[in-house]
């Protein structure tokens, strides 16, 4: 991490993972799925585990499920791996099953966080989860990654552990928590863990792994790329690092005092404090403690360098600070994502505790994204491509009652790439993934699907999926790696497309055509979240997407109409959605095709107003659209949006204390929370009381009638005050008891009315799609 920045940040000295020597225990070869129990391990020969991996999710041998990435990553390189999955967390028995790990403990709590997995955005518990067999919920602990860290401390004690997933990197600074409805502590301090890993951790999970094997002690582990841990205060190992102070805001820096012309070169540094005697040392400071900067010139240059940015970090206000002051949270927030780009960002440190109980917590800058060439040997590992073995029901399947629905939902699917560039305030993909897009090869895309043709049981020739995080990112990035190096916007695309920034669709265009020319490939689908504004400039595009991959229904996210909200999500205006609804209209009818888009929208989310909320449902009403799954701002850690939630300020402005600071609508409450889900479900007889109240107050009761143009009814029919959601389980019960059940053939999409797809099967709830934001 102390290498000099590079032309481009892919060109800089980061060590390839497939050039490590392999551990000496590569010679027991490949195992068909990694050991969960003491028997697995005794057929391959093992006396024990120099790695056991602890999940919140079931272990399903995929390459979209993060502990069977990281499992197999590690078994390459020589290591043996076992898993123990949704453990028992009472006690630290059943952390016991596989023996005392030779070098570390991986935990995290699984692909989605714990929290946002099992409770909604009203704060009720889930009665599913879909990362279990059997939608079961409740096999996993709330903040389940500091609870099995505690538990694989009881274990065994003297055994490193290594802390990664999604639940670490939100929480790798102190974070406001809206379960508790406050700050937290960073999770390094929390579970206690040794390091934590965060984003997509292979290239330091790596080298953390070769190093612990080459018995170097883990508290000397401080100089990796990615990682977060403890380092009390006067520690040796933070010696020649530069500090810039960031604990408040609106202080400037060190002002220098104006020179009097009147007094002496020697009385000027008397009245500071200093000597010009050569004697004492020159011009040095009074006190022996206080030590400058020094500003170093480059030769034959009269600007001043900058400071070397691979030695200095920047102290964020302590937890203790942004815990009692909200603005310093917002201002703490705002540097953390300023920071994130890993072409210049540098070193953050925050301080928790005082007196004998204070630690900083040290927060190495981002992870190089991995190559093309180690993208594709990644997803190249020989996985199963199913749940482990001991899920599967007495047929010997997992299509039944043990049926995972995450898998389900990915089975069939191809990840190309991986991060995002957009930036969107709400959403969590960014800091864990990255802006840098790294997508893969198109021969191990087309390898892949040749593989769930070949492999996978069950495969009907249909690929539900070409995509990641976003559907047409792939191999999009900057145009030149020197400014996207030195870059520090937070999007790519907002408040408009970058000038930089490559909006070339082709090579996606041709991974299209080639898959779907396969022998045995009837249709390929794009199940991935689309990005329109991107796809718009790409006509073509666009075209080969509506005429050959939409499977009736095509999922896009406006989340708004109105610019209010727009611009605190840092997403485009309405007016890219309609160009992109032209397009998709003009193209479905070319190909003599029914074909629909299903919007997004979010309510409360951070700037929105009743009154946009209204005009949201306007829209939807003056559109035909009535949506079933209503999704509500759910503040997730470290998000943009989160801070502006906690805060009231906005971070994308700058954090200031006076009228300069830019205040925010906060939708608190749960009579307000349900007054803006309502107006997303305006057609539901359940919301007309609600909604008929909030328009007089607001001024608007000619929007109450039983005309067309009118959003409400005067009349209020009996209702049952049931409703039916996408996630089944979760649904409101009705009150009479009535059937609420879908008729056969009906298709729970976002909206009714539309014609059902047509799939030949019984329809399905949809299980959310590990790794993208948090839904209701």
């Amino acid at each position: 991490m102390n290498a000099p920045i590079d032309v481009s940040f892919f060109a800089r000295n980061a060590k390839p993972l497939t050039s490590y020597r392999p551990y000496w225990a590569k010679r027991f070869g490949t195992a068909p799925f990694l050991p969960m129990s003491r028997e697995e391990m005794e057929r391959l020969g093992w006396d024990s585990c120099d790695i056991i991996l602890v999940t919140g999710d079931a272990y399903v041998d995929h390459p979209s499920f993060g502990m069977a990435v990281i499992g197999r990553v590690l078994e390459a390189q020589g290591f043996r791996v076992g898993i123990i999955a949704q453990p028992d967390w009472q006690s630290a028995e059943p952390f016991q099953v596989l023996g005392r790990p030779n070098l570390f403990w991986g935990v995290t709590a699984g692909n989605m966080d714990s929290m946002i997995n099992r409770y909604t955005a009203d704060r009720k518990i889930r009665s599913d989860d879909a990362y279990t067999p059997g939608d079961v919920g409740g096999k996993r602990p709330d903040r389940a990654a500091i609870v099995y860290s505690q538990r694989c401390r009881e274990a065994f004690k003297d055994v490193p552990i290594v802390l990664g997933g999604i639940e670490g990197s939100l929480r790798r600074i102190a974070h406001y928590d809206y379960w508790s409805d406050k700050v937290r502590r960073s999770i390094v301090v929390d579970a206690k863990c040794d390091l934590l890993l965060y984003g997509n951790a292979e290239r330091a999970l790596v080298e953390v792994a070769h190093r612990l094997a080459r018995r170097e002690p883990v508290e000397s582990i401080t100089d990796v790329r990615g990682t977060a841990f403890i380092r009390r205060p006067g520690d040796p190992t933070a010696e020649g690092w530069i500090e810039l102070d960031s604990t408040e805001v609106d202080t400037p820096g060190h002002v220098e005092d104006h020179i009097n012309p009147y007094l002496t070169t020697s009385e000027q540094a008397q009245v500071q404090g200093q000597s010009c005697s050569k004697e004492e040392g020159g011009a040095a400071p009074a006190d022996p403690q206080v030590r400058p900067i020094t500003i170093h010139r480059p030769q034959g240059a009269g600007g001043v360098a900058k400071l070397p940015r691979e030695r200095t970090v920047i102290r964020l206000p302590s937890y203790e600070q942004v815990r009692s002051d909200p603005v310093l949270y917002a201002h703490a927030n705002r540097v953390l994502h300023v920071e994130a780009n890993p072409g210049n960002a540098r070193a953050l440190v925050q301080a928790h505790g005082e007196g004998t109980t204070a630690r900083d917590v040290w927060i190495n800058p981002p992870p190089i994204p991995l190559t093309t060439a180690e993208m594709d040997w990644v997803f190249d590992l020989p996985y199963a491509r199913s749940p482990h073995p001991v899920y599967a029901d007495e047929h010997g399947r997992h299509d039944g009652a043990t049926k995972i629905p995450a898998w389900e939902m990915i089975r069939f699917s191809v990840n190309i790439m991986r991060g995002c560039f957009g930036g969107c305030t709400f959403c969590s993909i960014t800091e864990h993934e990255g802006r840098i897009i790294q997508s893969r090869s198109e021969d191990s895309i087309i390898k892949e699907v040749e593989d769930i043709r070949d492999k996978v049981e069950g495969f009907t020739g249909v690929i539900s999926d070409l995509g990641g995080p976003t559907a047409n990112m792939y191999r999009l990035g900057c145009r030149s790696p020197e400014i996207e190096a030195a870059c520090r916007k937070p999007s790519c695309v907002y408040p408009g497309i970058c000038q930089n920034l490559t909006t070339d669709h082709g090579p996606l265009i041709k991974i299209y055509r080639r898959a779907r020319a396969l022998k045995g490939i009837k249709k390929i689908l794009i199940g991935s979240g689309l990005r329109y504004d991107l796809a718009v400039q790409s006509p073509e595009y666009v075209k080969e997407l509506v005429q050959h991959h939409v499977g009736g229904y095509l999922k896009i996210a406006p989340e708004h109409t109105e610019q209010g909200p727009l611009s605190k999500m840092m997403k485009p205006g309405i007016g890219s959605y309609d160009r992109f609804k032209q397009m998709f209209e003009k193209y479905s009818e070319e190909a003599g095709k029914k074909q629909f888009l299903i919007p997004y929208f979010i309510a409360a989310h951070p700037g929105t107003r009743d009154e946009d909320m209204m005009n949201l449902a306007l829209w939807l009403k003056r559109n035909g659209f009535r949506a079933d799954q209503v999704q509500t701002f759910y503040p997730s850690p470290m998000a943009t949006a989160t801070a502006m939630y906690h805060s009231g300020l906005n971070p994308l402005k700058g954090v200031h204390r006076d009228e300069r600071g830019e205040k925010v609508d906060i939708v608190r409450g749960e009579k307000r929370r349900r007054l803006h889900k309502a107006f997303l479900r305006y057609h539901d007889p359940n919301n007309w009381p609600l909604l008929r109240e909030a328009l007089k107050a607001m001024g608007r009761a000619d929007l109450i009638g039983n005309g067309k143009h009118h959003l409400i009814p005067t009349f209020q029919p009996v209702t049952d005050g049931g409703y039916q959601s996408a996630r089944r389980k979760n649904s409101t019960p009705v009150k009479s008891g009535a059937r609420v059940q879908p008729r056969a053939g009906q298709v729970l999409t976002q909206h009714t009315g539309l014609p059902p797809r047509e799939t030949g099967g019984r329809p399905t709830a949809v299980a959310r799609k590990p790794g993208r934001r948090p839904g209701a």
